[in-house]
């Protein structure tokens, strides 16, 4: 028979029945109090100092101008799109008061610049040279984005520019489509097309018909070829440096434009600048305009851009298709 303990000599006398119920019942009421007491004493992060942090204040958010901010915004997170109220001296930082020259007549404006760009000698002349003439595309399909919405007669009706810039051309699609829309208005216009002519990075992975050689991508040389192809030659004239720069310059010799449009880079500080310095060669009663306004490329760099200059100048944004468009003061 087996006993309560093997080792013992002599017999202990049973426990009773109500002890051996109480021991295991006190064992684990002593354990709950231990695990409650040691809850109870540990540092609470919402408590002590020592862990507690004050979040920021949050900004007061509120649209930049009188379009329905629940148009364009994405309810996620991610893609909102955060515009800060800012006081009159905050936004002094950002205007620019550097007056341009004097402007020339329009009707100097094409033989100043080729004097200033080309040395006198038209970039159409004897072109196409011997290397690029048997590698160029001949077509009448030009790759553009945008390129002929209705803001394009909309504004052409309206202001009947005689200097148009243009702002970020690529292969010429939206420069030929205003140069015929002019021409069947009878208006006599002069459009300066704005561009490196080097494309982006990586564009040769969309764009790999677009020959290159050693190197060079020859997109001005296309961009030409399509001028010529059109027989735009008269009416529309290369300016094949980069946007800020070039817009400089035509500020400083007095080139001004009765309408700018504004479709080169896409991220907010490209926009910015663009539009900011496009601005500045505006004609009394001229507008400005650009592409882009819904890309949700660089957080809608280019919007929050827009929002930001109307904001600064004091004006009112116009929606046209998808294109954004502001009338000067």
């Amino acid at each position: 028979m087996k006993t309560e303990n093997h080792n013992n000599t002599n017999k202990r006398p049973p426990l009773s029945p109500l002890l051996k119920t109480a021991k295991p019942a006190a064992y684990f009421i002593l354990l709950l109090l231990t695990y409650a007491l040691g809850y109870l004493s540990a540092p609470s992060a919402t408590s002590s100092p020592q862990f507690q942090q004050q979040a920021p204040p949050l900004p007061s958010l509120t649209p930049l101008n009188a379009v329905s901010d629940s148009d364009f915004h994405s309810s996620s997170p991610s893609n909102s799109v955060i515009q800060l109220t800012v006081n009159s001296t905050e936004l002094d930082s950002f205007r620019v008061t550097t007056q341009c020259a004097d402007p020339i007549s329009p009707e100097l404006v094409r033989r100043t610049l080729v004097d200033r760009l080309f040395n006198g000698t038209s970039p159409f002349s004897n072109f196409p040279p011997p290397h690029a003439a048997r590698i160029l595309r001949r077509t009448t399909k030009i790759k553009g984005w945008g390129s002929k919405g209705a803001v394009f007669e909309n504004l052409i009706r309206r202001v009947k520019p005689r200097v148009i810039v243009e702002v970020g051309t690529f292969l010429g699609a939206s420069a030929i489509h205003m140069a015929e829309l002019t021409q069947r208005l009878g208006l006599s216009t002069q459009i300066l097309c704005i561009d490196d002519f080097r494309g982006w990075a990586g564009f040769r992975d969309r764009f790999s018909k677009i020959p290159m050689v050693n190197g060079d991508v020859l997109l001005y040389y296309q961009f030409l070829m399509n001028v010529v192809n059109f027989n735009k030659t008269g009416s529309i004239l290369p300016v094949p440096f980069s946007s800020g720069s070039a817009l400089i310059k035509l500020c400083e010799w007095g080139v001004l434009a009765d309408l700018v449009e504004i479709d080169a880079g896409h991220d907010f500080f490209s926009a910015w600048s663009d539009i900011t310095r496009g601005y500045r060669i505006l004609r009394p009663g001229g507008v400005i305009f650009g592409h882009d306004y819904f890309t949700a490329a660089d957080n809608r760099g280019v919007r929050r851009a827009v929002d930001l200059f109307a904001k600064v100048n004091g004006l009112k944004i116009k929606i046209d298709g998808q294109h954004w468009v502001l009338y000067s003061a």
